[in-house]
């Protein structure tokens, strides 16, 4: 077994990280209770799936880290249940502003600049976009269709696995795992789109509401269970970092991955139970916001 293949520091590190997860767990539960009771119904659910990201991707990846076969359904879990996060936060910024018709109301003469990342932070010729129901209703869209559409690639991807067809880390133009991910890589570009262009309207709106450290959180998480797994995945595949009998490169890879994954969604767990745990003044009413500057049709 594994554990029967650790030395004492092994041991000690494992244990060390599992009792990690457990308490992001547990700070979560208590967190849960709290917003249970004390947030308005309407918020209630949206901030406990947001706030359930970190310690869901913590238990994953200790799961993953006792269990080396299962890694790729606690990767695949993972993944579906932060794409529901990501419509879930940019539902969670609407709530904030007292929802879809007083978010209209307050920039009724304002415009989305859509020449933010990760997708068009460099074409600065892009008009801006007037506020609208249309194009309200395109940035849900924008979230909605990864929360759809990466479980069913994900089911896709597990039956071809079944089938010894998907190799998680086959890259090779003839094998299914590459266009898979790039679909997916996709996908998740328009859907971190969609926040991106929703947070940077509604930030100087919602300073009161602590939206910005709310939105680090969640980019954190972005970037160290996508952007980080994947660098750690590339160097595993490349031989760049070394196996270690009886671990394979890519083995090891994994385990430094969900390793450092666990330490840092504790981390995040912690931070987000003071984000989210602050109490705030409701948003003052819409003629006493002060708008962007670039939009001059509105009178603070």
């Amino acid at each position: 077994s594994l554990s029967a293949g650790l030395d004492l520091p092994g041991r000690f590190l494992f244990a060390t990280l599992t009792l990690m997860t457990l308490i992001a767990i547990l700070v979560f539960i208590e967190e849960a209770v709290y917003i249970y009771r004390k947030i308005p119904s309407s918020k209630r659910s949206i901030i406990i799936w947001i706030n359930a990201a970190a310690p869901v991707i913590s238990t994953t990846s200790c799961i993953g880290m006792w269990v080396p076969r299962s890694t790729m359904f606690t990767d695949f879990t993972a993944g579906i249940f932060f794409a529901i996060v990501i419509h879930k936060f940019l539902m969670m910024m609407i709530k904030e502003c007292g929802g879809q018709k007083v978010l209209l109301r307050r920039f009724e003469n304002g415009h989305f600049t859509i020449t933010t990342g990760p997708c068009c932070c460099c074409c600065l010729c892009l008009p801006r976009v007037p506020i609208t129901r249309q194009t309200h209703f395109w940035l849900k869209v924008g979230t909605f269709q990864f929360a759809v559409f990466r479980p069913v690639l994900v089911f896709l991807s597990i039956v071809l696995w079944t089938n010894g067809n998907y190799v998680l880390y086959n890259l090779s133009p003839k094998g299914p795992a590459l266009w898979i991910s790039c679909f997916i890589g996709a996908l998740t570009l328009f859907a971190l789109w969609a926040v991106g262009i929703m947070f940077r309207k509604v930030r100087i709106l919602l300073k009161c509401k602590n939206i910005i450290p709310k939105f680090a959180l969640y980019q954190f998480i972005v970037i160290l269970n996508h952007l980080q797994t994947t660098i750690i995945n590339i160097f595993a595949t490349q031989k760049i970092i070394p196996c270690a009998p009886p671990l394979s490169s890519t083995a090891r890879g994994s385990y430094i991955a969900q390793q450092l994954l666990i330490m840092e969604m504790f981390l995040i767990t912690v931070i987000s139970r003071v984000v989210y745990r602050r109490k705030y003044h409701d948003l003052e009413p819409p003629e006493c916001v002060a708008e962007e500057p670039g939009d001059k049709n509105q009178t603070p």
